[in-house]
C-alpha cells in the first residue's frame, strides 16, 4: 500500500475545497512577486518572506522557510522562478510535524491503550465542543465505543451542548452539571468508561484563559485523579485552535502549552479563511503535531490531518 492508501477521494475533494481559499490568496500573491523575474534573487525572497509572514506562517517559521530556500539558490547558483512552488512545498512538508497518522486508517487508536483517553483543551469560541461531537461521530463511525465526559462546567451551555452531541453521535454521556468538580466528572467518566469497556473517552474541559495559575491548577487536578483509573491516562491532551483567528491562535497554543502538556493539535474553520498557513507556523514553531483539521461545518468535515495530503493539496492549482 502507498502512503495515500486510506486517503479517499472524498477526502481530497474536502481538503482542497477547505483550503480555497488559502491558496487563491497565497498564489495570487506568489505570482505578484515573481511577476517580470526570471529567476529567485533578493527580491523575490524578501517579497515572499513578507507574504509568508501576511499568510499567518509566522515569523520565525517564515525567516526559516527562506533561510532553506536561500540555502537551495546559493547550491544551484540560478534557480528559475518557475520551480518556486516546488521549492515551498519542500521546505514546507519538512518542517510539519508527523503525527504518525500517515499511513494508517483514520481514527484508529492503539490495541494497548483500552480506553484511549482524549483530554480536550482550548478557550471558548473555537470550535471545542463541535470539534468533540465530530471527533465522537467519527470513533463511532469506526465502530468505537464512546464516552464523553462533561467536564466544562463552568458555563451553563457546555453541558446542554455536549450532551445533544452526545445524543446525535450514540456516545454514553457523563455529567454532574453546571458547576460541578470538572475532576470529579472526570473521575466518574473514566470509571463508566472502564466499567462499559470503552474504547474512546473525550473530555472536555472548560475554555478560560483569564487565569493561567487557575487554569493548570484546574488541568493538573483533572489528569491526576484520571491516573487513579488509567495511570497513562490521559494518552492525548489536544489542543483546540480557531485556524481563522490567525495570530491568535500562536498565542493560544502558547498559553496552553506552558499550562498543560499539550501532544495533540486540532485546527478548525479552515474553510473560508486565508489563514491556513497558520497551520504550517504552530506546528513548527511548537513541535507538536496537527491531529485534526475542520474543513467544514459537516460531521465527516473533520479529518486526520496528513501532512503529504495537506502540502499537495496547499500547491495544487
Amino acid at each position: 500500500m502507498g502512503i495515500f492508501s486510506f486517503f479517499s477521494k472524498e477526502k481530497k475533494e474536502s481538503l482542497n475545497k477547505g483550503l480555497f481559499v488559502t491558496k487563491q490568496s497565497f498564489f495570487s500573491k506568489v505570482a505578484n512577486a515573481i511577476m517580470g523575474k526570471a529567476t529567485i534573487d533578493d527580491e523575490v525572497l524578501e517579497n515572499l518572506e513578507e507574504i509568508l509572514m501576511t499568510s499567518d506562517v509566522g515569523v520565525e517559521t517564515s525567516l526559516r522557510i527562506i533561510e532553506k530556500i536561500k540555502k537551495r539558490v546559493a547550491q544551484e547558483r540560478k534557480v528559475e522562478t518557475s520551480k518556486l512552488n516546488d521549492l515551498l512545498r519542500e521546505v514546507i512538508a519538512e518542517l510539519l510535524v508527523s503525527n504518525g497518522q500517515e499511513d494508517k486508517a483514520d481514527f484508529d487508536t492503539p490495541a494497548d491503550k483500552k480506553p484511549y483517553v482524549i483530554m480536550v483543551v482550548g478557550v471558548n469560541g473555537v470550535g471545542k465542543t463541535t470539534t468533540i461531537g465530530k471527533l465522537s461521530h467519527q470513533f463511532n463511525k469506526a465502530g468505537k465505543k464512546v464516552v464523553i465526559g462533561a467536564a466544562d462546567t463552568f458555563r451553563a451551555a457546555a453541558v446542554d451542548q455536549i450532551k445533544i452531541w452526545a445524543d446525535r453521535t450514540n456516545a454514553t454521556l457523563v455529567s454532574q452539571g453546571m458547576n460541578a468538580d470538572p475532576a470529579s466528572v472526570a473521575f466518574d467518566t473514566l470509571t463508566s468508561a472502564v466499567a462499559k469497556d470503552a474504547d474512546v473517552v473525550i473530555i472536555d474541559t472548560a475554555g478560560r484563559l483569564h487565569n493561567k495559575i487557575n487554569l493548570m491548577a484546574e488541568l493538573t487536578k483533572i489528569k491526576n485523579v484520571m491516573k487513579k483509573i488509567i495511570p497513562d491516562a490521559p494518552h492525548e491532551i489536544l489542543l483546540v485552535l480557531d485556524a481563522s483567528t490567525g495570530q491568535n491562535a500562536i498565542e493560544q497554543c502558547k498559553q496552553f502549552t506552558a499550562a498543560t502538556d499539550v501532544n495533540a493539535l486540532a485546527l478548525t474553520k479552515l474553510d473560508g479563511t486565508a489563514k491556513g498557513g497558520v497551520v504550517i507556523g504552530i506546528s513548527d514553531s511548537f513541535k507538536i503535531p496537527v491531529k485534526y483539521i475542520g474543513v467544514g461545518e459537516g460531521m465527516e468535515d473533520l479529518q486526520i490531518f496528513n501532512k503529504h495530503e495537506f502540502v499537495d493539496s496547499l500547491f495544487k492549482q
